[in-house]
């Protein structure tokens, strides 16, 4: 016989089971599982403009488990987090394929977080807790933009720093609107705007703003709010003294606004441009808002007047049209410094909101539907785009081809459409042997293709030339007794320490941009250049944009360095002083070989692999 102790304990236990069973915290658990099942395999992923953005990530992560620091040791355009939860789970799941890696890893932090929100918004209603999680999990795990910067289908290689800054402001949003429990607020306000922080200044920037708003709408308790600050300063307070990363990384800003001093005023009006779609319904439900609640506000104005107090100048403010106003604003500043994003999904949580409370108010069926007709309108186009751009890019996947590579490891897991495969290689062959035209192109200060870098076919022919200059490297190392510690790309990535196992040079920016993000070269960076074992410098084609970056660094290397041609793709600036082995170089001159560069003499053993 059990005792009656014995059977409400089984009863409550099954009880917790199933209540657990039907939270949409289990929605979440599985979510997690299966992302972690998908990332023990390598799943290749269909090419797609700008693509080698997320090999950051790849230097990155090699740069921090040799003990680097970002912002300390080298500079980055953006902050550190994402780099080291990326490190962190590549270091778990080292099959798994970078882009997706670099895409989930800020689930490490987002995924707590709304989990927060989740356990508290599920204790009224499971059906809102779901309507919440549901989008907060397809923006996450699908790996992909809300705008296009391409015809073709394939993956967002991306803007993914830009995502992730969105799907937090999503979290810190949904907290702010639906979450009652203040300590669960509190710790879900803290958390998202530390790590809006440490992923993208600007998504702090915009994370403040949503903060504010709801302060002045006595949403979040200025006590509350000061706590949660007090929250986010401890933890910059812990970063600052263990790694100095904080005051580094607001260094690392200034110098980017030094470089990027142009008007404000024009990115604006393009982010608003490029959200259009979503804007247009957004304004038109901020009128009708307006005129829904204009007795309301009316009235709460003349409240203020007779009795001036917090809680009257809250309830003035806590109107939906500013509510939506200032998502709005938050919105467009976020987006005026971005290429590529998921604009605008953290309008989701307010829209919703907005309805339900409309539904219930039931004070006039039109306008209920009106306001409920505006607010799918201006939430439909971020979902719409995500999905049809995953669904465009992998299902038109099934008649791509794999691209070949040796030496490319989990970053060479991708395919393509085999005509692009082919113009790629066919243009590669171009490329090397009209190398004059190329030259006119950069001198001129133009790319071959306005959309050069968005071009499937040179993100292909970039990953082949890659592969080629490894087993260059391999093959000279060999024949020469030589190695490479250090080896330095001059050019946006450099993904080649991590495919080599070897290490990138100290203070050296990652994402080179020279006209956006790379300030001019400090005594470090001089240092660090001209350390460099092997400096390799693009060649098909040649851009005005490597001309522009090798220009920044030329002065470092020239002195210490001779320049050889390495594959017909990539030239080489081998640091002077390493062994030489029986290997010649031979200085000439003609009418393709840039002033200065070496190459190797035609009795040379790698004349035939390398020459």
């Amino acid at each position: 016989m059990h005792s009656r102790t014995e059977l409400d304990t089984s009863a409550s236990a099954r009880g917790e089971a199933l209540l657990f069973a039907r939270s949409p915290l289990l929605l979440l658990a599985l979510a997690f599982v299966v992302l972690g099942l998908l990332l023990t395999f390598t799943i290749p992923q269909p090419i797609g403009p700008m693509f080698w953005d997320h090999y950051l990530y790849l230097d990155a992560a090699n740069r921090i488990r040799e003990g680097q620091v970002p912002s300390v040791d080298f500079f980055t355009p953006v902050g550190a987090l994402g780099y080291y939860l990326f490190t962190g789970l590549q270091s778990i799941f080292s099959n798994g394929q970078p882009l997706l890696l670099a895409s989930w890893c800020l689930l490490l932090v987002s995924g707590p977080l709304i989990a927060l929100v989740i356990l508290d918004v599920q204790k009224r209603s499971k059906g809102l807790a779901y309507a919440i999680l549901v989008p907060f999990l397809v923006f996450s795990v699908l790996p992909f933009n809300t705008g296009d910067f391409y015809p073709y289908p394939g993956s967002d290689g991306f803007g993914i720093y830009n995502r992730q800054v969105c799907q937090l402001l999503y979290v810190l949003a949904a907290a702010l609107i639906h979450v009652r429990d203040r300590w669960l607020l509190v710790l879900t306000v803290a958390g998202a705007m530390a790590a809006l922080f440490f992923v993208k200044i600007t998504g702090a920037v915009a994370g403040t703003v949503l903060c504010l708003m709801a302060v002045a709408a006595g949403r979040l308790p200025f006590r509350l709010a000061m706590a949660a600050a007090l929250m986010v300063f401890a933890i910059l307070a812990i970063v600052e003294v263990s790694l100095g990363g904080v005051s580094a990384y607001l260094a690392d800003i200034l110098a980017l606004l030094s470089v990027n001093d142009g008007s404000l005023l024009p990115r604006l009006l393009q982010a608003a441009s490029l959200n259009a779609g979503l804007l247009i319904p957004a304004g038109l439900l901020c009128l009708l808002l307006f005129g829904a609640h204009l007795g309301s506000f009316t009235q709460s104005l003349r409240q203020l007047g007779e009795g001036p107090s917090i809680a009257a100048g809250a309830k003035v403010l806590d109107q939906p049209l500013l509510w939506l106003a200032a998502f709005v604003v938050a919105g467009i500043l976020f987006e005026s410094q971005n290429t590529g994003s998921q604009a605008f999904i953290f309008l989701l949580p307010l829209l919703l909101k907005l309805v339900i409370d409309e539904v219930k108010a039931a004070r006039s069926r039109p306008l209920a539907i009106g306001i409920a007709v505006l607010a799918f309108a201006a939430a439909l186009p971020p979902a719409t785009a995500v999905v049809q751009k995953s669904a465009r890019a992998w299902v038109g996947a099934i008649n791509n081809v794999p691209l070949e590579s040796r030496n490319l490891k989990t970053m060479g897991a991708v395919n393509l459409r085999p005509i692009l495969a082919l113009r790629a290689g066919r243009l590669r062959e171009i490329y090397a042997a009209q190398r004059p035209a190329f030259d006119a192109f950069a001198e001129a200060g133009e790319l071959p293709s306005f959309l050069l870098y968005s071009d499937f076919d040179f993100q292909a022919g970039w990953l082949a030339n890659a592969d080629e200059a490894v087993d260059a490297i391999r093959a000279y190392e060999a024949a020469n007794g030589v190695r490479f510690g250090t080896i330095f790309n001059v050019d946006f990535s450099n993904p080649f320490p991590w495919l080599m196992d070897r290490s990138a040079p100290r203070h050296v920016a990652i994402g080179a941009d020279p006209f956006r993000a790379i300030p001019p070269p400090d005594q470090n960076v001089r240092a660090a250049i001209s350390a460099v074992d092997i400096a390799l410098v693009p060649t098909c084609p040649v851009t005005n944009v490597n001309r522009t970056l090798l220009s920044l660094y030329l002065p470092s290397l020239e002195p210490s360095h001779n320049r050889i041609t390495l594959t017909k793709c990539y030239d080489a600036f081998i640091r002077n002083g390493l062994k030489t082995g029986a290997r010649t170089i031979e200085f000439i001159g003609g009418n393709n070989q840039a002033p200065g560069r070496s190459r190797l003499s035609l009795n040379s053993p790698l004349s035939s692999r390398i020459g």
